[in-house]
């Protein structure tokens, strides 16, 4: 075991990933124009955490990688809610992808962006960002495409900042998404990330059942300490 930081490694489970970021966000600790948000699912208890440790609102947004035709865990691109596509030209310029090939996988990823839309945040409405502080939370980083999704769709709604918070990347993903935020949040840059799961001891695959539980709990907190928000 090793240190990078604020971080064992490998990072126990993504619990104590938030919780190390939260030490780094420090900044933010109960500012009424803060939120935090999750990349579901892996991202919502890193996110989690970090919301209960600096008192801050916990919401989502939503995003879907767009993997390869048969090598679905690499991302070509990426979706998010209000229609915004990035695709990761790097990736296909090395591997072609037909367009009507990209545009099934992107029709498949919208109906399960949608059907999450609709498990996880039920008739709640999504938040109103335009001057906020947004804080956007995943488990890590490999290619950034649906980091870089996430941005787009933030940046649609003319936030005051935008933060991205990540436990781990790849330091070349790192580099360029720096370009694209107001501050980035990342205590374990590698030079080679071939999994995300790799850099931890516990990486299980988060599941509904666990993002609707914390985001309950989370807006439930909200609820009885609205003079904190």
């Amino acid at each position: 075991m090793s240190s990078r930081g604020t971080l064992e490694v490998p990072i126990r489970d993504r619990a104590v990933a938030g919780q190390a970021l939260a030490q780094l966000l420090q900044a933010y600790r109960q500012r009424p124009d803060a939120v935090v948000l999750a990349l579901p699912r892996g991202g919502v208890p890193v996110a989690y955490e970090i919301a209960l440790q600096l008192e801050l609102r916990l919401d989502l947004l939503l995003v879907r990688k767009l993997g390869m035709p048969g090598h679905e865990e690499l991302a070509m691109g990426a979706i998010a809610s209000g229609g915004v596509r990035v695709l990761n030209n790097e990736v296909l310029r090395y591997q072609p992808v037909r367009p009507e090939a990209i545009e099934a996988v992107a029709a498949r990823e919208k109906l399960e962006l949608q059907r999450r839309e609709r498990v996880y945040r039920g008739q709640r409405p999504a938040p109103q960002l335009r001057g906020q502080q947004v804080i956007l939370v995943d488990d890590g980083l490999a290619t950034g495409a649906t980091m870089q999704a996430a941005i787009l769709a933030v940046r649609q709604q003319a936030p005051a900042r935008i933060v991205v918070a990540v436990p781990v990347a790849a330091a070349d993903s790192a580099a360029a998404l720096r370009k694209r935020v107001d501050e980035l949040v990342c205590p374990l840059q590698v030079d080679e990330l071939i999994s995300i799961g790799q850099w931890y001891r516990h990486f299980e695959q988060t599941s509904d059942e666990e993002v609707l539980h914390l985001l309950h709990q989370a807006w439930q907190r909200d609820c009885e300490q609205p003079q904190a928000r």
